[in-house]
């Protein structure tokens, strides 16, 4: 390196060495800095030197807000009074009350009391309803108790009579009632947003003034603290033994304060929905969020499984926080206008609070209002169970249309909704007024179904037990016809063979088809019958969850952490069933076909061990009808009078259809393509 490289490189370390230095003693500076900050915390009361201070112009509003306030506030730990010309008070912060005069020599409460001044800047003309005495107002009837609070004068809780909360099997004892909370502090908050030209204000920042309370019936939430004689209310009217409450808006001279060129409201309404039920897993899955367009017949929802959202841009009818049994239902009395936001969260497994709630949803929407109309908007809220003729008997809130409010009842796809609210629950609540036991009378509902499906059951065992009589004739003649080239012919006689014994190979498929949508329909059924909730049977505490008496150790994917009783029974009388029915199956059935057949109990173990027990215990007893069924008509078929049959029919006289003998035609057809093309393969040859 020569001389000039060397210097420079000198020069470049005193640089870093000194920069280095001067950073050290900054950094010394600042921690000392902080630890004297540290040990005045720590200390006696001495202050902080503040950043910013209370000026003149602070004190002029502050003296403004105290009198509109009644010569009082009490806001964020600052509480002031004004006395004659003078403000008195105090300023807690942390630990230590400062009085207002000494305001200026802490910097926290100089921050508390700027805060209290832009809170109540920020509100203008509603700057007299952001204090006031947190109270609540209780309503309440026969099936219905509803608390509405003084902050923000919404309905924070709301408790329905006659029906029990199942959160373990401890609930379920007389002695820990628990009553189904819908709505409680905390998880349900809901605000109309006053608009003012560029501003916004939330009834949830304001405390409403109970007026004209009737008895528990009716009470009126007002906001009175308003200039120019103008007033705000929400009216709410609980009905003698209705789940509904009446929700009215009502006002007065609003337009003397607001922009009277705003048509629209907002609505904001948040609710954490609350488990109920002991099967959280399977609750789950019969919660979402659900809406139903204005003049429509349909209803619409978020996903139940995972979070899901939806923006709507048409007019909305009702919406809705459905879970398993209980709903919470906003109908609006005219409809929600258009840009409506729907959002849903879903607890996921080990997530706080995962146990206690089943769904976080929101909605985001507006409806039309006018500050000069006396009562702008009103609304039912409906806080009760998922009932079909309930919920079937409160349409007539609605004087435009059919609400369709039994869509909140899970019955499953058009065909399965119909056969279930037209045929089984007719039966099932007539059955339901005998007074028997629930396991009795889905005992009894499944003996009359079996019954009224007999006759297509018997037709179906009856063709299966010809076709196994069949199936040494058929054997045969695979044997007499092995070669390709006479497929045709031999389909002939097999078919002709089935002509003769009367028996149709489709005949055992169409009368299982046909019974289907009842199967499917059942399935839908049970989960979503509210009269099974809490009843017991057998082993089983409660037939609309999983009877979970056999704890597992840990948990396998699908099938959890337990396994049900009803299940587990239901899954043994599935495979002695499959074993039954694979005796009236042709011998020559592939292998690997029956291990399929042996295979899919197991699989029905592992999708229901989480449904409702009383569910599997309808597919047990149906199960074990069926292989009744089955010995029977076994017994009625007689391969003797199936082979004199067959005689008979041999010896009349062949009269072929239309169809047959154009089908015959075009069999004899291929069947000489056939051969030609096989005389043309074998010259090439």
């Amino acid at each position: 390196m020569d001389k000039n490289t060397v210097i420079g490189m000198l020069l470049m370390c005193a640089v870093i060495f000194g920069f280095m230095y001067c950073q050290s003693g900054n950094n010394k500076n600042a921690q000392q800095g902080n630890n004297k900050q540290t040990e005045r915390k720590a200390g006696d009361n001495t202050p902080a030197a503040p950043t910013d201070s209370i000026t003149q112009e602070d004190w002029a509003t502050l003296t403004a807000l105290v009198a509109k306030n009644d010569s009082a506030l009490n806001d964020g730990g600052v509480t002031l009074r004004k006395e004659g010309d003078k403000l008195t008070g105090t300023v807690k912060v942390g630990t230590n009350t400062l009085s207002i005069d000494s305001v200026n020599t802490d910097v926290n409460a100089v921050e508390a009391v700027k805060a209290v001044i832009t809170k109540y800047n920020s509100a203008q003309m509603f700057s007299g309803c952001l204090t006031g005495t947190d109270q609540t107002i209780t309503l309440k009837n026969d099936s219905l108790k509803i608390e509405i609070s003084t902050k923000c004068g919404m309905i924070t809780r709301a408790t329905l009579n006659g029906y029990k909360a199942y959160h373990s099997p401890e609930d379920y004892k007389k002695d820990n009632s628990v009553p189904v909370e819908l709505v409680s502090p905390g998880n349900n908050n809901y605000s109309f947003i006053l608009n003012n030209r560029d501003q916004s204000f939330d009834t949830k920042d304001f405390y409403f003034v109970p007026e004209n309370q009737q008895g528990d019936s009716t009470v009126t939430m007002s906001l009175v603290n308003l200039p120019n004689g103008a007033k705000w209310s929400v009216k709410y009217t609980l009905e003698k033994g209705s789940y509904m409450v009446k929700m009215e808006i009502l006002q007065q001279n609003m337009d003397k304060i607001m922009h009277n060129n705003i048509t629209s409201m907002n609505f904001h309404w948040n609710q954490k929905m609350q488990r109920q039920e002991a099967g959280k897993q399977f609750e789950d899955r019969y919660s979402a969020l659900y809406w139903k367009l204005n003049g429509e017949d349909d209803v619409d929802n978020l996903s139940e499984n995972s979070n899901d959202d939806e923006s709507v841009n048409d007019k909305v009818k009702w919406i809705s926080a459905k879970s398993q049994f209980f709903s919470t239902v906003l109908i609006a009395d005219d409809c929600f206008s258009g840009d409506t936001r729907l959002e849903s969260k879903a607890y996921k497994d080990r997530e706080k609070d995962y146990d206690k709630y089943l769904k976080n949803v929101d909605v985001y929407t507006s409806f039309n209002y006018s500050y000069s109309n006396a009562t702008p908007a009103s609304f039912y809220f409906y806080f009760g169970p998922n009932r079909y003729d309930l919920l079937s008997s409160y349409d007539k809130y609605s004087k435009s249309e059919d609400l369709h409010l039994t869509r909140l009842v899970s019955l499953g796809w058009k065909l399965f909704r119909w056969i279930n609210s037209g045929i089984i629950m007719p039966v099932f609540n007539w059955l339901c007024k005998t007074g028997w036991s629930m396991g009795i009378i889905i005992l009894v509902l499944t003996i009359l179904l079996k019954l009224v499906l007999w006759p297509l059951t018997y037709k179906s065992y009856m063709s299966q037990a010809k076709m196994k009589i069949l199936q040494p004739d058929i054997q045969a003649l695979n044997e007499k016809y092995p070669d390709q080239a006479d497929a045709m012919k031999k389909q002939q006689k097999v078919m002709e063979l089935y002509k003769q014994a009367g028996a149709n190979p489709m005949g055992g498929c169409l009368p299982m088809l046909l019974q289907m949508p009842f199967l499917i329909a059942m399935f839908w059924f049970y989960p979503s019958s509210i009269d099974l909730r809490g009843q017991s049977f057998l082993w089983a505490p409660d037939l609309s969850a999983p009877d979970a008496l056999i704890s597992l150790p840990f948990s396998i994917p699908f099938l959890g952490d337990h396994l049900s009783i009803f299940c587990l029974l239901m899954t043994i009388t599935n495979i002695a069933y499959t074993y039954v029915n694979m005796q009236s199956q042709s011998s020559s059935q592939m292998p690997g076909m029956k291990w399929m057949m042996y295979l899919m109990p197991i699989m029905f173990l592992v999708f229901f061990n989480t449904y409702a027990s009383g569910l599997s215990y309808y597919y047990f007893v149906s199960l074990l009808i069926t292989i009744i069924q089955t010995f029977i008509t076994r017994m009625m078929v007689k391969e003797d009078k199936v082979r004199a049959v067959m005689a008979e029919n041999a010896k009349k006289p062949k009269k072929k259809s239309g169809f047959m003998a154009r089908l015959e035609e075009a069999q004899r057809r291929q069947q000489q393509a056939l051969k030609e093309q096989q005389k043309r393969n074998n010259k090439r040859r």
